[in-house]
């Protein structure tokens, strides 16, 4: 990597990697977990809170932020990380993932996409420089190419032709990024679950250079098993010097085992969209406090976690937040399961390092495959 921003490359255990992204605004400990911030917050999260979970950067969305309150906004008030009071790393989405979704409220063409507001229905403009522009005003440490990113199931030229105009797109997105010292940019592989496409995205997006690359187009639909057959090859293409990102992933198991294929970085708004719900992840699987099996129950979510919700709390308690709507439900399951996916980082972080990937990977599935069964 370039521009002030350096991947150092740590230890080994068949294709899992460790290893430290290394920014102005600090470092990046390698397997990386980044949670989602979308409107420069993550929900029912103070920022400290965040960070003490074990966090060393977050995902904002461009998608969100350029139509409220504006980039513009947010640049004027000094940048997303001092708006937000989040002061470490911040990597911003293209917006393309988003404004793909928004079926029936936008346009496609060469240039880019005209889509209208979900909040208020005004239209607007995305391109590649547009895209680049937004992300420079919120002022993000990494930068994502603007590329498109069709659901699965899609047909093999309908995949083929939205990697190829990806291709062209970060080309463009490359060349209006310019030079930025302290900022990296990533291009984003496409091309669904075919392997000559992915490897076909993987060389154009090698030949224009860029300072890490991305896995998109995956966790859309397809299904772990393809999912996973799509990284046993997929990283291979990637530079090994270089950090790789797996877009919009996932659960406990999903990130295990893309960290087994070689990944380096996730993100996903499954545990604070679950915490909100009253899905809990443990050592032992899912929960869900809101059963009533649960109201009785003086244990912590999980005895061996460290976070608040389990020093302080019981499930009984748990359970009688959730049912009653208070908002101190969501803040303390948003709490447990962010601090339950850092441990999961953490872990793998140290059985890479000690070359023992294989046994954690082993005990990991075998205690979830127990389930949560102590007794009361």
């Amino acid at each position: 990597m370039t521009n002030g921003v350096a991947f150092e490359l740590g230890g080994t255990d068949g294709q899992a990697r460790t290893g430290v992204i290394r920014t102005p605004r600090g470092e990046v400990r390698t397997p990386a977990f980044m949670p989602v911030g979308t409107a420069a917050t993550v929900k029912a999260m103070m920022p400290g809170s965040v960070r003490e979970t074990g966090a060393d950067i977050l995902l904002g969305n461009t998608y969100h932020l350029m139509l409220r309150p504006t980039a513009e906004r947010i640049d004027a008030l000094g940048g997303l990380h001092r708006f937000m009071n989040w002061e470490r790393p911040i990597l911003t989405d293209s917006g393309g993932f988003q404004v793909m979704s928004l079926a029936g409220l936008r346009k496609l063409t060469e240039e880019g996409v005209t889509f209208k507001s979900h909040i208020d229905g005004s239209k607007h403009e995305l391109t590649p420089e547009r895209s680049m522009e937004i992300q420079r005003l919120l002022g993000s440490d990494i930068v994502m190419c603007f590329d498109e990113c069709p659901a699965l199931p899609a047909s093999d030229d309908e995949v083929a032709r939205a990697m190829r105009l990806s291709m062209r797109w970060a080309a463009r997105s490359k060349d209006a990024f310019g030079d930025r010292p302290g900022h990296a940019l990533f291009g984003i592989m496409q091309g669904g679950v075919t392997q000559e496409l992915r490897e076909e995205s993987a060389k154009a997006l090698v030949e224009i250079g860029f300072d890490g690359y991305a896995i998109g187009g995956l966790a859309v639909g397809e299904g772990q098993e393809a999912m996973f057959g799509v990284l046993d090859y997929a990283t291979g293409y990637l530079p090994q010097d270089k950090p790789r990102y797996l877009m919009g992933v996932g659960k406990p198991d999903d990130i295990v085992g893309a960290v087994k294929r070689g990944v380096d970085m996730m993100d996903c708004v499954l545990p604070s969209r679950s915490g909100r719900t009253g899905q809990v992840f443990t050592r032992h699987g899912v929960l869900n406090i809101k059963n009533a099996r649960h109201q009785d129950d003086p244990r912590p979510l999980d005895e061996a976690c460290t976070c608040p919700a389990c020093r302080n709390y019981s499930r009984a308690y748990l359970h009688h937040v959730f049912r009653s709507q208070e908002i101190i439900s969501s803040m303390l399951l948003t709490w447990h399961n962010l601090h339950y996916y850092q441990e999961i980082m953490a872990g793998m972080r140290e059985a890479i390092a000690a070359g023992a990937f294989d046994a954690w990977e082993a005990e990991f599935h075998a205690r979830r495959a127990e389930g949560d069964i102590a007794p009361i």
